[in-house]
């Protein structure tokens, strides 16, 4: 009980949390001891649930780390929160990450609610990394079956062009027959040349006329010799 007025007057004055702001500027420098950039505190404020009004922003700027320097580690005032910690299941996310270390600064915090802030991030992490994993496997497998698709199509061509080029081996020698009387060039041309010199009528080039191919056979036909 107080003994004096005035000191009772004195302590009713008094706020009721007097660390709670103190509480949020020292998560807030701990925040941006941990952040790359200005946007990059701006979402770390917003996802611990803290204040990222533009002055709160323009006084923590000087506290983020230069490219390439080790992040200040600050260990958080503490609460006046008398609940008891929940358990909330965390998954770790690989490698040391300055995201990672501010993730297991809040899950550890006495705060229930930053706590549990702490779980959902890192349970959306994990879900993207697992669909950027999977999107990663999807795209290799894209890749491996278009490749295998344009050495087929190469090989198809490849085949064409080998059977094409055996056709055209075997295509007609020079000896071939020609036109519909299954003779040979040559075989007109000398047929050509005895039709002349024997009185017949026949053009240089084109068909030569059947009966003077008919002629031209019985004259040149080896005669039979009869056994005696």
């Amino acid at each position: 009980m107080f003994t004096d007025w005035s000191e009772a007057l004195e302590a009713e004055s008094l706020p009721l949390d007097p660390t709670t702001e103190q509480q949020l500027a020292a998560a807030a420098r701990a925040t941006a001891h941990h952040s790359h950039d200005k946007h990059d505190l701006g979402l770390l404020l917003d996802a611990l649930g803290l204040p990222t009004d533009p002055d709160t922003l323009t006084t923590l700027l000087p506290l983020i780390p230069e490219t390439g320097d080790t992040p200040v580690k600050t260990t958080p005032a503490p609460a006046l929160e008398t609940t008891e910690p929940i358990d909330v299941p965390v998954i770790p996310l690989p490698g040391a990450h300055p995201v990672q270390e501010l993730l297991d600064w809040a899950t550890a915090h006495p705060a229930a609610a930053v706590r549990n802030r702490a779980a959902r991030i890192t349970a959306d992490l994990a879900e993207l990394t697992e669909r950027r994993d999977t999107e990663a496997a999807q795209h290799e497998a894209e890749q491996k079956v278009a490749k295998a698709r344009a050495e087929l199509e190469r090989a198809q061509e490849e085949l064409r062009t080998v059977k094409a080029g055996t056709r055209t081996t075997a295509a007609a020698p020079t000896g071939a027959r020609t036109g519909g009387s299954g003779r040979t060039r040559e075989e007109l041309a000398a047929i050509r040349s005895w039709a002349k010199a024997n009185g017949h009528q026949v053009a240089d080039q084109g068909m030569v006329p059947k009966r003077i191919q008919e002629a031209y056979d019985t004259a040149h036909q080896t005669p039979v010799r009869e056994n005696g």
